[in-house]
């Protein structure tokens, strides 16, 4: 049995009357570029989160660099962020000429460790990107007082966790603004590219929605130095219909998470843990283990598909290299890109998957002799 990672195509083949009606109505509009479709999907997601207002963008990358540019984010600035997530967390600070700040993570959460955030604040703080790593909340509670009590800006990085709650709040609807992406194996994914900024600031929204169209309202007439960063009118469409179903996945996503810690629970692996303020939505199920090139190798061999997420902490990346952090500096971060693995999970799955999953990794912990 042959298991990717992630199945998009059965995603498709679920849907296809819906997602081929909603791109033949595009088409045969001939209004491709901030059309109805998108004002539609903004409305949709700004409603589904419960915030004033959402503005499509081109991607996920795009959102963060347009809410930082839209602060006023620039040289001189520096911004925290976790030592641990995608690059682009980190890439649209140093791509407004600002300095990324790195923290460490929690150990079970693999979020930011909020615990140490304050004592990276200097005078030149602009803003805080906690990230909803692989589909779980922050603990935004604590952090929300932070930023208020020393009037820093909070983006929330919720690329990953689209749907996930803390507490009966929306992630990316807890803080000053929340950036999403829709990129195509996001919860929430397109067929390429794309992405949101979400907030109940209008300053912050109108300055966005310049900014993602050349820095103008009126069209030729630009206000400032902008980008061409507009969502495509039949991503729009594409995620306005599967926006209807989110719900449903993410819950099928929660089962099958409950279904491999039940099997999964007599190994030696390390499960994803989820807080009490938490609703987790696995976006990625991460396990732990100390012997990942043997476990993955093992899986391979199966025709069970796993990755990586991620392999290096951002500190530790060439770009990043300037500053100087060595090794150990962000202990949590560096081991986790050592021992994470991602097995298959995806709202598709049969319970043969499932099963069949967990049956190779209980191999492979046995095999190797898997350590927590």
């Amino acid at each position: 049995m042959k298991i990717p990672l992630l199945d998009l195509v059965a995603q498709y083949h679920n849907i296809r009357e819906e997602i081929d009606q909603a791109i033949h109505e595009v088409l045969e509009s001939g209004t491709f570029i901030l059309g109805p479709k998108v004002a539609a999907l903004e409305e949709a997601i700004a409603s589904y989160l419960g915030v004033k207002h959402a503005v499509g963008v081109a991607s996920g990358t795009d959102a963060l660099l347009l809410t930082l540019r839209a602060y006023g984010v620039g040289l001189g600035d520096e911004v925290i962020v976790p030592a641990y997530s995608f690059f682009a967390t980190s890439e649209a600070v140093s791509q407004c000429g600002a300095t990324p700040v790195f923290v460490d993570i929690d150990p079970q959460t693999y979020c930011i460790d909020i615990a140490q955030i304050e004592r990276r604040i200097t005078p030149q703080t602009k803003a805080i990107i906690p990230v909803h790593l692989y589909g779980h909340p922050v603990e935004m509670a604590p952090l929300m007082e932070l930023a208020k009590l020393r009037e820093i800006k909070i983006i929330e990085d919720n690329a990953q966790a689209l749907g996930a709650d803390f507490h009966d709040r929306k992630t990316g609807s807890i803080s000053d603004v929340g950036c999403l992406s829709f990129f195509p194996s996001k919860n929430l994914g397109g067929y390429g590219d794309g992405g949101m900024v979400v907030s109940d600031d209008s300053t912050l929204v109108e300055a966005v929605r310049k900014l993602r169209t050349h820095g103008w309202r009126t069209k030729y007439h630009p206000e400032m130095f902008g980008f061409n960063s507009r969502l495509d009118e039949l991503q729009a469409a594409i995620l306005r219909v599967k926006l209807t179903f989110l719900d449903t996945w993410n819950g099928r996503r929660r089962s099958i998470a409950a279904r491999y810690r039940a099997l999964l629970s007599e190994t030696g692996v390390e499960l994803p843990w989820e807080a009490p303020y938490a609703k987790h939505v696995y976006h990625l199920y991460i396990l732990r283990v100390k012997e990942r090139k043997a476990v993955q190798d093992h899986l391979r061999l199966s025709g069970i598909a796993s990755g990586i997420y991620y392999p290096l902490p951002l500190h530790q990346l060439e770009p990043y290299r300037h500053l100087g952090y060595g090794p150990g500096s962000f202990p949590e971060a560096e081991r986790a890109a050592q021992e994470t693995l991602a097995i298959p999970l995806y709202p598709e799955m049969t319970d043969d998957h499932i099963e069949g999953v967990a049956s190779r990794v209980r191999e492979a912990s046995a095999l190797v002799g898997c350590r927590r």
